[in-house]
């Protein structure tokens, strides 16, 4: 969108402040602009495609990896000092009054489990966390209580401990198992042919391809006349842009519910709006010729004006 403005800006800009008709005087085309928007246009199209392609789905894949890092972290570290925190499990219940150590050692530690045989809740002062050498972590709790028993009964027991341990990490946490589709690498959407690969990879190459679609469009798109505002014609290259990208997001649905193949969805959208774009190169390029609809939009209007005052055609005939 903003290289599409900016061109947009700069040819109709050029038409309202007259640098046009010097242009035309000297005797160049509205298609010489096409060679100095490619100067500008050429680097952000490979921006883009560099964005699209490589840069966003390793941020994503960056992304996707911090939140299974902590998603998949031991249950105590996922404690928030006067947070009361649910287990990965979602049998536990944690909640710790303060830290210290880089979270290994807790205070004042609050834990309420909830079993299929009942429900247990454990205070303690204090808290460390230990590893087994196996993979496995342990919380050692110290000075406390523990209360066990089933809600709504009375016979609850109760008992005072020095030392408890409880298991909160059973395995080392593995990344990068559960990876959504728009973090995939090129290479991985290129290896597995599935319609939601086809769709993603449709989703990235459509990026470049429109931008440079568009920076061509803004050329002739930037006419205006020199009297008049340049406002309509910022409204409409904002609509021709969502339509355009509505448009492209239609076809990868098509491709995602394969209604379409991916060979066939790719290439017509875009060839259409380049079509687009030649025929208002023409419209521009020959805007006098006796064939264009404007000149024989005026024709007929004469001729009807003519028809109706024969006093003006006994001027026009002398």
């Amino acid at each position: 969108l903003t290289s599409f403005i900016s061109v947009l800006v700069a040819v109709t800009r050029s038409y309202r402040d007259s640098e046009m008709v010097v242009w035309f005087a000297s005797g160049q085309s509205l298609a010489a602009w096409i060679r100095p928007v490619l100067v500008f246009g050429v680097p952000l199209v490979l921006l883009v495609g560099a964005l699209s392609l490589v840069v966003a789905p390793w941020a994503k894949m960056k992304s996707s990896e911090f939140i299974q890092r902590f998603e998949k972290r031991e249950d105590l570290k996922r404690v928030a000092p006067g947070q009361f925190r649910e287990s990965s499990s979602s049998e536990r219940v944690f909640f710790v009054e303060g830290s210290t150590n880089g979270s290994t050692v807790v205070k004042n530690v609050f834990v309420s489990t909830n079993q299929k045989d009942g429900s247990s809740i454990v205070v303690a002062r204090e808290g460390v966390v230990e590893a087994d050498g196996k993979g496995g972590q342990y919380l050692v709790l110290k000075n406390g209580r523990r209360y066990e028993g089933v809600p709504g009964k009375a016979d609850f027991q109760s008992m005072e401990f020095e030392r408890y341990s409880m298991r909160v990490a059973t395995k080392v946490p593995v990344l990068g198992t559960d990876v959504p589709l728009d973090a995939l690498p090129m290479s991985a959407l290129l290896a597995v042919k599935t319609q939601y690969t086809r769709s993603e990879l449709l989703s990235r190459i459509s990026a470049p391809i429109v931008c440079l679609v568009l920076i061509l469009l803004a050329i002739p798109l930037g006419f205006v006349n020199p009297r008049a505002g340049s406002s309509a014609n910022l409204i409409l290259a904002l609509l021709i842009f969502f339509t355009y990208n509505n448009l492209v997001k239609m076809t990868e649905v098509s491709v995602k519910e394969a209604k379409i193949s991916f060979a066939m969805g790719w290439w017509p959208l875009h060839l259409f709006v380049l079509i687009i774009v030649i025929g208002l190169f023409l419209w521009r390029l020959n805007v006098n010729h006796r064939y264009h609809p404007l000149v024989l939009i005026n024709a007929w209007k004469r001729r009807r004006l003519l028809k109706r005052s024969p006093a003006l055609a006994q001027v026009e005939s002398r």
